[in-house]
């Protein structure tokens, strides 16, 4: 088991990919704490059962959490701090469905999903936050449960790497099975191609939503399936069983590309007008640029 996670810290995380992103924490580290510990400050934080600890009062802490025996014995003011309020729980859905196969360039969007997967734990980790992951198609194939352990990572990346792309999608099945499973407050984050039924995506992401989660999407696609830059008479082979087509892509692209920016522009308005933030990133991006240039676009602060 340790040879594998081994060899798949290496895949996914190549050493210059670490250092990159590991620089990428230190220069933003208060931008990653807005992403991932700034729901720290959250009002719906620190409302669970589970005492972990005392913090000494500063001023703007919430008087009615004081411990007013700790009070007595000390003549200091301490506030009490709750599981909930030092443990903030990443949660990520990464679609495993045949349309993410698909890949023109060095990676399938299934691997850049993955690695940004990877990536996104390991910030998680080092924040000292417990992530989770889940790879879904028609429900979600292999759980990662959330933790916040040093040794976490490795757990993540074998169960990131132990499948492949393939199935078809039934969004509103993974999402609801995703709601029902969080038991405290989360920050999802999707990382998909979004190439299901819209209207199924959306009902099961208000869900999260009304269930007080946070929810983010990545959303991951193929220059090709941005540009549609092809000449020549080709035979396009459908993923997840929709058939095959041969023709003239040129003849085709106007339509496809103006297809394409009204899909686009319907997943931007109904997240923006669900509040959730949307972000989408080319597999041909480098990872270290688009995990600053999602950062920045999700706390509004420049990473330089």
């Amino acid at each position: 088991m340790n040879l594998r996670v081994t060899h798949d810290l290496e895949r996914y995380l190549r050493p210059e990919e670490i250092a990159k992103i590991s620089r990428l924490e230190l220069r933003a580290r208060h931008v990653v704490e807005g992403f991932v510990a700034g729901l720290h400050r959250s009002p719906y934080f620190g409302q669970s059962t589970e005492f972990v600890q005392h913090r000494e009062y500063v001023a703007g802490d919430d008087a009615r959490r004081i411990d007013w025996k700790v009070w007595s014995r000390s003549d200091r003011y301490y506030i009490k701090q709750y599981e909930e309020d030092t443990n903030v729980r990443v949660v990520l859905l990464v679609d495993g469905s045949e349309s993410m196969d698909f890949g023109a360039g060095p990676l399938t969007k299934f691997d850049y999903a993955r690695t940004v997967a990877a990536a996104l734990a390991l910030l998680v980790l080092r924040q000292n936050d417990s992530v989770g992951a889940g790879l879904f198609d028609t429900e979600i194939r292999s759980v990662i449960p959330a933790s916040s352990r040093h040794n976490h990572l490795q757990a993540v990346l074998a169960g990131l790497s132990a499948e492949r792309a393939a199935g078809t999608t039934d969004i509103t099945r993974v999402l609801h099975a995703s709601a029902e499973s969080m038991k405290h407050r989360s920050i999802v984050v999707l990382i998909s191609d979004l190439l299901c039924d819209r209207d199924a995506l959306f009902r099961g992401l208000q869900l999260l939503r009304q269930r007080k989660h946070e929810v983010l999407i990545l959303h991951v696609m193929d220059d090709q399936e941005l540009d549609f830059d092809y000449s020549g008479t080709l035979r396009f082979e459908g993923l997840e069983a929709t058939g095959r087509l041969t023709c003239d892509p040129a003849a085709l692209r106007n339509g496809y590309l103006k297809a394409m920016e009204q899909f686009l522009e319907v997943v931007r308005r109904r997240c923006a007008s669900s509040v959730i933030d949307y972000k989408l990133v080319r597999t041909s991006e480098h990872l270290d640029a688009a995990l600053s240039q999602f950062l920045n676009f999700r706390i509004g602060m420049k990473v330089k």
